[in-house]
């Protein structure tokens, strides 16, 4: 079975993958966008793709292309992210004075270059800052990356646990051409919609949850991509329960009646220890 991912060998995404897929043959793509088309077209099974990160925050260009694709959300995946400062073997801390990685590397490790009056650098892939810098070593620069990138592309760890909170945590998802059969154990959902411009819309709309009772665990606005309406919201909600349960597909129909547009991207069993698994 093969498995799409952004990134190359020893990304924390394909870590995430192999947590919930232990057999699959891992395929990495450089962008977002070719892991959904991969998907889409059949190339791979399923998919992993970053969506939020507790340090960070969420991952913007996966949830444009979950509004813009008519992929299903089938699972979510939990991963702690431990990031460690890689370089060739014999560099000293005291030497490297610029460091690369993708920019939710940077930015989970914010404070720690600030601290080191490092220069971060972005690249498209932590992983492939690792295998770039082993490949094509440069004076003074430095990777952030996983320790199995290091063991992975020959590379000495410096310095290890470089992220700025200890409880650094990114959340994926799991993409399917079509849902998947539901399973025991709790469910979440995850709905994107927008509102009408008008005072009290989004109130209404959300209310349709609480009246069913019904626990909201994430509320993320994003501008809409439409060029006659710039910064007009659009709203991704995820809430408890699967949307075919009695109260939340009640809930569902409230909001389709409310909200001028309603997507559900899909139902999914939650991670465990995360959200509702932590009660």
């Amino acid at each position: 079975m093969r498995v799409a991912f952004q990134g190359t060998e020893g990304a924390f995404s394909e870590e995430a993958l192999l947590k919930t897929f232990p057999e699959a043959i891992p395929v990495g793509f450089p962008t977002f966008h070719q892991v959904f088309s991969a998907v889409t077209t059949g190339e791979a099974e399923y998919g992993v793709v970053p969506v939020e990160n507790t340090t960070a925050g969420i991952i913007n260009q996966t949830y444009d292309l979950l509004l813009e694709t008519d992929l299903h959300v089938i699972g979510e995946i939990v991963l702690k992210v431990e990031h460690c400062l890689l370089a060739p073997k014999g560099t000293t801390l005291e030497s490297i004075r610029k460091v690369k990685s993708h920019p939710q590397g940077l930015a989970q490790c914010d404070g720690f270059i600030a601290r080191y009056k490092l220069e971060g650098i972005p690249v498209y892939d932590t992983a492939g800052a690792a295998r770039e810098l082993a490949e094509h070593p440069e004076p003074g620069m430095a990777a952030i990356a996983s320790r199995r990138a290091a063991e992975r592309y020959g590379l000495q760890v410096v310095l290890e646990g470089i992220q700025d909170f200890t409880g650094n945590y990114t959340r994926f998802f799991v993409l399917a051409r079509h849902d998947e059969p539901r399973r025991e154990g709790p469910y979440k959902t995850s709905v994107v919609f927008t509102t009408r411009h008008r005072p009290g819309e989004l109130l209404a709309a959300l209310q349709a949850f609480a009246d069913q009772g019904i626990n909201l665990v994430k509320l993320e606005s994003r501008p809409r991509r439409d060029p006659d309406k710039p910064f007009s919201p659009i709203f991704y909600v995820d809430f408890e329960g699967h949307a075919e349960d009695p109260g939340p597909s009640q809930a569902l129909l409230t909001l389709l009646r409310r909200a001028s547009f309603v997507k559900v991207l899909g139902s999914y069993p939650a991670a465990l220890g995360w959200g509702l698994g932590s009660k």
